[in-house]
């Protein structure tokens, strides 16, 4: 501990934590320790901590330091001191003002300086925190009074419990356009408003606001190299004095602290006449503790005075009486320091806060001789017989300070000599109250409270998560989200994760191969050019929904992106001749761009167009369409691929003035894919091998996330040394990660057991943080894992040798260095780029039949055998069709199409046993046909809906498959909806099939065949679309459904539960599906069991032999339910047999 004046010990910090120093072990030895910070005193007080247990007790030190000069001025709450510049003198690039200071008021004016233009900097202590204005208007000093409208904008808001009566060391920089506040290690920094070029006077002088006089001490207050307190002692004519003095008066204020729930002191004081007297000061950062209890003499009642959710409050608890409670002030956990006055009489009770109006009340005692009692603050000691303490409360955490009993002021320096009273777990002399929101620890906007022993920090509505709000709660890119199994929508993305860039609003296509993040501006349409009188050119300003900052990290970390550029001209000219001035131009690349000369497509610095480059301008001598100056209408169009020209920011469009000019313009959103950070995959192939990058700075935070894929039973993901400190995760076992580091306080480890192996070959995600409060481990979705670190502990992770990462396994990795971008790693042999495999862990992501494809850089979903499309196969493909439409998908053309022309070699190959028929359906007909599948030899397969079909319902039927004896030969087309050919079908079939069918369909899928989508995405030779037939969402429920009042059902996966990451928008979600899925289980089940009494009642094994048919009896199945009518399907011919499904 240190002091200045003997009283007051500061206690000695190493990284905001207690400084405690090993000594030697034996008797030759020599420890020796430099302080990180150096330490300003005239007394330096030891406080052992623990004894040698083999040796004796003693000391022997030695203490280096420096020659230190210090010119201190007091100023008593009427003093000034003012220093005028020489009118001539210019202001330097960069002016330094600097002093200490020392005070025990919490609030005054420690520094004025006026400009010549009305304009001034004022440097005002408030509430134990500095405080800098800039002040616009004229201040008018007259008797010491000032408006106190005249403060200023708030330019910083710097330090905490400033007001403690120890030195603090305050600079103030102007460097160029930005002002540098420094206050003790703490420094902020803000941009100057212009005005302030015209500060030309400093000093100290008249407060700006009333009854805010700085009362305390400065020392070497130096404007440059200037000791303005020398030149006050000189007696310079450019410095004017008011009531200072040049030694420092050091009024004696004695604090106490309490430490902990052990902590109390015992005074005794006398009760005479029925009264006692108490008053206080203290200040701390608990909501609620014990100050003060006592037991009332010849009574059986109890007085507590203590803190309950920041109010002060009294409650005296007797026997056989009701409680009574008062309670006063609010918001006295804040810091500062509070002054409480209890008096007690006999008939009167009161208690007040601040010297405010407080609380009272009429009491009774029937005490009236003098009798000695015991007041108890803080808290109670441990209980002994005959101790008459008790303490229901929280003990009280904080400082306390002028104690003062029946006007008698405690003698505070006695109790710690054990002269007076009795105390435990004090630290007498010393406040030792720890401001740990300042600086704040909680980064990314969130909001810091504090306890006397830690902080908290709000993260609500920030975006990131964690104990500091240092973790992002969005993925780093769209391909974040899709490699989650996220769908097209609007996300939050974080570039750089935990990094200062805020997470910004995009839109993620999904729907391609490659993921899309997508940024529109203020005008994506084409947009014709209509000129203003008066103005030569025509400006266009584009404004993007992102910010510059984000905007340019997403473009620098894609791969590739690009932004449509398009002018559609008529008699107007774009760029000239390659020696001409161009007349139109474009401003891209980061903010706040550059003038491009090239058009879409072309190379950038070319002053051509796409058509340029290819030799196909309409005018072969110039190097645009447009350049050739035609009456016609025609365009110069292309994308802008080079990243480092984007986004297009605005465009200057020139000849648009001429009589008959016309002209029109479209910029398109910009858009990228391909996330750098997320495929830097590396294969570790031999246990030597490594990649070593510079040394990982996370001093304060760090956040390290990466996937891994092994078949090790352990290894080294990643490991860094310092001197002593250390980071290191590292897989110990089959079922167990640790992570592990040391800042100064010992080894911690946080470790995760799995219950599923992880040397399984398949990716797995890990996640450590560490942060000045905790330490959190992740693995997978098994619960995280928490250790917390010492409230007074080091907090500085000192590292200085390589990162290295992977040792034993096969890993891919994504280390985040604090939102930073890392460095080239150097590569050992035994280390390539990539891993195969993601399908193993990814291709359940793959929907509905989607086979997943492996790729160097992720995987992708390949929907061509699936009647569903998108990203990962999931959205359903369905159309509106009328009565009159008939779609047909023929299997012949395709074998053809292969080479094969016999028609025995064609469709000897397709035969229908036990295929897979899939298909949605909605509709209010009934009957109706829904598929229709013919062959090669008559035969046929017809599903379709019965005439019993009273509402409409939408069923899905997966996985019906037809008995092992019945074969369905040589398939050659399939159709959907009405039949156009009718030749060999029943008579009640091609009634049925003539009706056509009206409603939706969707999802259809027969064996490999998706005849719906086939016709909707890939109208290829083989589809044939008669009549309407309109692309709809009807197979989902939605909105904008047209057949919106009938009820949906659908036969369909269990639905998953709710994914975090689903888009903000653009999501469509219903709970029909789970229960159209229970009918449609119900109505497919009931259908196959009618379906195999029908097989059993109704027909007989036939077998087709050399095209052979055995006809069945009609008269067996006159009244089959699936009929138009009871009688209405004749009997089948002889030459095909019917399966009704």
């Amino acid at each position: 501990m240190f002091s200045d004046t003997g009283h007051n010990w500061r206690q000695h910090r190493q990284e905001d934590s207690l400084g405690a120093f090993p000594g030697n072990s034996n008797a030759d030895t020599v420890v020796q320790y430099k302080l990180e910070q150096p330490v300003i005193a005239r007394y330096l007080r030891l406080v052992p901590l623990d004894w040698n247990p083999t040796g004796r007790i003693g000391v022997r030190l030695e203490i280096y330091g420096c020659q230190y000069t210090s010119d201190v001025a007091n100023f008593d709450g009427s003093s000034s001191l003012v220093y005028r510049l020489n009118t001539r003198t210019s202001l330097t690039e960069a002016d330094v003002i600097s002093l200490k200071f020392k005070t025990l008021k919490n609030s005054g004016t420690l520094f004025h300086a006026v400009g010549s233009r009305d304009h001034s900097l004022n440097l005002v202590l408030e509430k134990g925190k500095l405080l800098l204005y800039h002040q616009k208007e004229k201040v008018l000093i007259l008797n010491d009074v000032c408006p106190s409208s005249s403060v200023g904008q708030l330019l910083f808001s710097i330090g905490s419990l400033l007001d403690d009566q120890h030195w603090h060391h305050v600079k103030l920089e102007k460097l160029r356009a930005h002002l540098n506040l420094t206050v003790d290690k703490n420094t902020q920094r803000v941009h100057i408003p212009a005005d302030l070029a015209a500060v030309r006077g400093h000093g100290l002088q008249k407060p700006i606001l009333s009854n805010r006089n700085f009362h305390g001490c400065l020392e070497n207050l130096l404007y440059g190299d200037l000791n303005l307190i020398t030149l006050a002692q000189q007696n310079t004519l450019q410095v004017s004095l008011g009531n200072v003095t040049f030694t420092c008066a050091e009024p004696l204020s004695v604090s106490v602290t309490f430490t902990d729930s052990h902590s109390f002191l015992h005074l005794p004081t006398l009760w005479s006449s029925g009264m006692v007297s108490v008053a206080l000061q203290f200040r701390t950062w608990n909501r609620a503790g014990l100050l003060l209890t006592f037991e009332l003499p010849q009574t059986d009642g109890t007085v507590f005075l203590f803190l309950s959710e920041a109010r002060l409050r009294l409650l005296i608890s007797q026997d056989g009486r009701a409680p009574l409670e008062l309670s006063t002030g609010s918001g006295l956990n804040d810091g500062q320091w509070h002054a409480v006055e209890l008096l007690f009489t006999e008939d009167h009770l009161s208690i007040t806060v601040d010297k405010d109006e407080g609380a009272t009340a009429h009491t009774s005692t029937t005490s009236t001789t003098s009798s000695e009692i015991q007041l108890f603050f803080g808290g109670c000691p441990r209980q002994r017989n005959g101790e008459t303490c008790r303490n229901p409360f929280q003990a009280f955490q904080g400082c306390m300070r002028h104690l003062t009993l029946d006007d008698g002021v405690v003698d505070l320096i006695k109790v710690q000599q054990r002269m007076l009273g009795n105390y435990s777990h004090l630290q007498i002399d010393t406040c030792g109250i720890v401001d740990r929101c300042s600086p704040s620890h909680c980064e990314h906007g969130g909001r810091c409270t504090q306890s006397w022993n830690t902080f908290y920090c709000n993260c609500t509505n920030s975006g990131y998560r964690g104990a500091t709000c240092h973790s992002s709660s969005y993925e780093q890119s769209c391909e974040g989200y899709k490699h989650k199994g996220n769908t097209s929508g609007h996300y939050y993305i974080d570039v750089d994760r935990s990094g200062p860039i805020k997470p910004q609003l995009v839109y993620c296509n999904m729907t391609e191969e490659q993921t899309w993040v997508v940024i529109q501006h203020n005008n994506t349409e084409l947009t014709s050019v209509r000129p203003s009188p008066g103005k030569s050119q025509h400006v266009v300003d584009l404004d993007y929904s992102s910010e510059d900052e984000p905007l340019a990290a997403i473009i620098s970390q894609s791969e590739y992106c690009e932004q449509e550029l398009s002018y559609h001209c008529r008699k107007s000219r774009l760029l000239n001749t390659l020696e001409g001035p161009p007349f139109s131009w474009w401003v891209g690349g980061p903010s706040p761009g550059q003038g491009q000369t090239f058009w879409a497509g072309a190379q950038p610095g070319s002053q051509q167009c796409v058509c340029g480059l290819q030799d196909n301008c309409v005018d072969p001598s110039h190097f645009c369409n447009c350049d050739a100056d035609y009456d016609l209408w025609t365009n110069d169009s292309g994308l802008i691929t080079h990243k480092e020209t984007l986004p297009v920011r605005s465009l200057v469009l020139g000849d648009v003035q001429r009589p008959g000019s016309e002209a029109a313009y479209k910029v398109g959103p910009l858009r990228c894919h391909g996330d750098r950070n997320l495929w830097n995959a590396a294969f570790f192939d031999k246990a030597t091998s490594y990649l070593h990058f510079p040394t990982f700075h996370g001093e304060l935070n760090a956040e390290i996330n990466f996937l891994f894929k092994t078949t090790s039973s352990s290894g080294v993901f990643l490991e860094n040394l310092g001197i002593k400190d250390f980071i290191r995760i590292e897989l110990s076992s089959s079922f167990e990660v640790v992570f592990s580091f040391d800042v100064g306080n010992g080894p911690l480890e946080v470790r995760i057991h799995t219950s599923v192996p992880l040397d399984d070959n398949q990716w797995h995600s890990v996640s450590a943080e560490r942060n000045v409060k905790e330490a959190s481990l992740r693995v997978d979705d098994f619960p995280v894992a928490i250790r917390k670190a010492p409230s007074d502990g080091l907090i500085h992770l000192q590292l200085n040798s390589q990162l290295f990462i992977g040792e034993n396994g096969e890993a891919r990795k994504k280390t985040d260095r604090n939102g930073s971008e890392g460095k080239r790693a150097r590569i050992t042999p035994g280390v390539r780029p990539g891993c195969p495999g993601h399908c193993s862990s990814y291709g359940s992501l793959c929907q509905n039949q989607g086979h997943c494809v492996e790729k160097a850089k992720g995987f992708s979903c390949d929907c061509g055998h699936s009647a569903f499309t998108g990203a990962f196969c999931h959205q359903e493909v369905s159309a509106v069709l009328t009565s009159t439409t008939s779609i047909t998908y023929n299997l012949k053309d395709i074998h053809v199409l292969h080479g094969k022309t016999s028609p025995s070699s064609i469709y000897s190959d397709i035969m229908l046993r036990g295929d897979n028929i899939s298909l949605s359906f909605k509709s209010r007909q009934s009957p109706a046909p829904l598929l229709h599948v013919n062959s090669l030899f008559r035969q046929y397969l017809a599903l379709l809906i019965n005439k019993h079909g009273r509402y409409a319902m939408v069923t899905r039927i997966e996985d019906f498959n037809l008995s092992s004896d019945a074969e369905l030969n040589s398939i050659t087309s399939v159709v959907l909806g009405r039949v156009g050919e009718f030749d060999g079908l029943d008579e009640g079939i091609v009634e049925v099939f003539s009706r056509g069918f009206s409603g939706c369909l969707s999802g259809i899928r027969f064996n490999s065949i998706t005849p719906l989508k086939a016709a909707l995405l890939k109208p290829e030779g083989t589809v044939v679309v008669t009549g309407p037939l309109v692309q709809s969402n009807c197979g989902s429920s939605s909105l904008d459904n047209p057949f919106a009042a009938e009820t949906t059902h659908s036969l369909s996966d269990q639905p998953s539960s709710s994914d975090p990451h689903q888009p903000l928008v653009n999501a469509i979600r219903s709970d029909s599906a789970l229960i159209g899925g229970v009918i449609a289980v119900v109505v497919f089940l009931t259908a196959l069991a009618l379906a195999v009494m029908v097989r059993f009642i109704c027909s007989r094994k036939e077998t087709y032999r050399s095209q052979e048919v055995k006809a069945s009896q009609p008269e067996d199945c006159q009244d089959f339910p699936f009929s138009s009518q009871a009688d209405s399907l004749g009997a089948p011919t002889d030459s095909h047999k019917e399966y009704f499904i």
